[in-house]
């Protein structure tokens, strides 16, 4: 898997806003990737130093419209936290 499919978007909830202030940063990946992948990825990408990442599969959820059922995506998210020191200027805000 090449390293630019293997991330995918930041995931931003209020939870995630909080998490950040302790460096750590949650983000959706591809469903085929693994924690290896997605350490190297983020690192080159971002160029900072991972310290850890856990992974979170979603299965998809039967959601209804009237008589219409279908299901949400499948989803897989990975939360990473960066080392000490190191920092991640995602929605652009130090300046």
């Amino acid at each position: 898997m090449h390293i630019t499919n293997v991330i995918k978007k930041p995931i931003l909830t209020e939870k995630s806003y909080n998490n950040m202030a302790q460096g750590v940063y949650t983000f959706e990946v591809a469903r085929g990737a693994n924690k290896v992948q997605i350490k190297k990825a983020f690192e080159k990408i971002f160029e900072v130093k991972v310290a850890k990442v856990n992974v979170i599969n979603y299965d998809p959820k039967e959601k209804r419209m009237g008589k219409f059922v279908g299901e949400t995506t499948h989803t897989k998210r990975a939360i990473i936290k960066l080392k000490p020191g190191e920092t991640l200027d995602l929605l652009g805000e130090d300046k």
